[in-house]
């Protein structure tokens, strides 16, 4: 780690962090290289090194403040509402994860990798992120739909969760790949974020209820 403050440490993390976000508006995990992101920074390329050691760090990094984000909007879902009816919670949960496009773009990645490649301190901070977003999403199931306890709250954590992996790849969908769908011959729904989680969600309720 370089010296200085923590505010100049902080200060290049979120830098790189937000180089690498604007590179993948564009351009493909495989094409993004720390020479890339270290070309969109104000410092030299090999600096990176002092701050994140693999490209997969950096987008573990990236990944975390999403969850971060999703956190956020769980948390401020309990602290507004005193109590939503289940097609209420199902719609505010969808549209938490209709804002997080970027987070759904991760979590249809193969984390595998992003987590091999990366050192074990950047892992755990990850991953207590992921829980932190975990406890906010359990927070509001018992806020909200208290008569699940605590055995089914975890049975819609955990078809929940994987859910998501899924969401981006089904509702972000290139012309090549509707071509491709078309002359497979194969008949598919195109639905946005919101459908299909909302119905998702829904219907995990009524079955649990």
């Amino acid at each position: 780690m370089p010296k200085g403050s923590a505010e100049l440490t902080n200060a290049r993390r979120e830098e790189i962090i937000a180089a690498c976000r604007r590179l993948y508006e564009t351009m493909s995990f495989k094409e993004i290289t720390l020479k890339e992101i270290g070309q969109q920074t104000s410092f030299t390329r090999t600096s990176i090194y002092n701050y994140f050691e693999t490209k997969e760090e950096i987008f573990l990094a990236l990944f975390a403040q999403e969850y971060e984000l999703f956190t956020e909007d769980l948390e401020r879902l309990c602290r507004e509402n005193e109590s939503l009816s289940p097609d209420a919670l199902a719609s505010a949960l969808s549209a938490a994860l209709e804002r997080r496009p970027l987070m759904l773009k991760l979590l249809s990645m193969n984390l595998y990798d992003m987590e091999a490649n990366s050192r074990m301190e950047r892992l755990v901070a990850f991953k207590q992120a992921y829980g932190r977003s975990k406890d906010a999403l359990d927070a509001c199931l018992q806020r909200f739909v208290p008569a699940l306890g605590e055995e089914k709250r975890l049975r819609f954590l955990y078809a929940f969760l994987p859910f998501v992996y899924g969401l981006y790849p089904y509702t972000v969908v290139t012309e090549k790949q509707k071509q491709a769908m078309q002359e497979a011959g194969i008949a598919f729904a195109y639905m946005s974020t919101y459908e299909m989680a909302y119905d998702f969600i829904r219907t995990l309720l009524g079955g649990l209820l």
